[in-house]
């Protein structure tokens, strides 16, 4: 690989930590340019989850003040959020890269419109929060619902954060603040299983993986200092243009 592409995987990389610092989506970018230097689908897919993760711990480390609030629900949920994880890895390394690339502009265009609509969902959790629920009367809805989503995020990932609120939202009641912290420890969780997996797997790109992961905990860092001095609303709708962008893209090239 040339210096030049290291270079841009490593600034898709900052761009990525960034973003998932301010908004979520980071995948979004970082994922197409893997495609665009080279590296086939699932190879690019795989090595941009274990690069990733790294940049995730400190949005749990900053609502570590709720671990104790959300102590028993994460009990009850990690199991599931691992299997559904790991089942999620073993499911993209058992798809044929042209399978896997067939369904590239679908899963980037999925993610984005989950991106999108963001807001409205959060809103619709928080409507549901005040209402009541029976969190505690349908325990096999509610890990089934967690299991589904963790699935998706071995996979593939991108929005995963946005689909873990809305379920979250469903199947439980209580504060947002608490809710964002059980997102972010259960997607901190998935990912980490998914890509322990996939460290196994061989599939991994390891030198790119180093750069990436590097490149996002800088992004992650300077998103933590910039964080309330940039709207994430604007950075939020850049990634949801650049995800457009990349799906009609990939749709044409298919």
């Amino acid at each position: 690989m040339s210096l030049f592409n290291e270079i841009l995987i490593f600034m898709a990389a900052v761009v990525a930590g960034f973003i998932n610092a301010m908004a979520g989506g980071g995948t979004l970018v970082s994922f197409p340019v893997l495609l665009a230097v080279g590296i086939s689908p699932v190879v690019a897919n795989v090595t941009n989850t274990v690069a990733l993760v790294p940049g995730t711990i400190g949005g749990m480390w900053s609502q570590r003040n709720e671990f104790q609030s959300q102590y028993r629900r994460l009990l009850k949920l990690l199991p599931v959020a691992i299997v559904g994880g790991v089942a999620g890895g073993l499911l993209i390394l058992n798809t044929s890269e042209d399978a896997f690339k067939s369904l590239i502009p679908y899963l980037i265009l999925g993610a984005t419109l989950l991106l999108g609509f963001q807001v409205r969902i959060k809103n619709w959790v928080v409507s549901r929060i005040g209402q009541a629920h029976s969190e505690h009367h349908n325990p096999i809805f509610m890990l089934s619902m967690v299991f589904l989503a963790a699935i998706y995020g071995g996979y593939f990932g991108a929005g995963l954060g946005v689909i873990l609120m809305a379920v979250l939202g469903l199947v439980t009641d209580d504060s947002m603040t608490r809710l964002n912290f059980l997102k972010q420890a259960l997607g901190f969780a998935i990912n980490l299983a998914a890509a322990i997996y996939f460290v196994f797997s061989g599939m991994v790109d390891w030198r790119v993986a180093f750069v990436m992961i590097f490149g996002s905990l800088l992004g992650g860092l300077i998103g933590g200092k910039l964080a309330g001095k940039i709207k994430p609303e604007m950075l939020r709708w850049i990634v949801v243009s650049a995800g457009l962008i990349a799906a009609t893209f990939y749709f044409i090239k298919e």
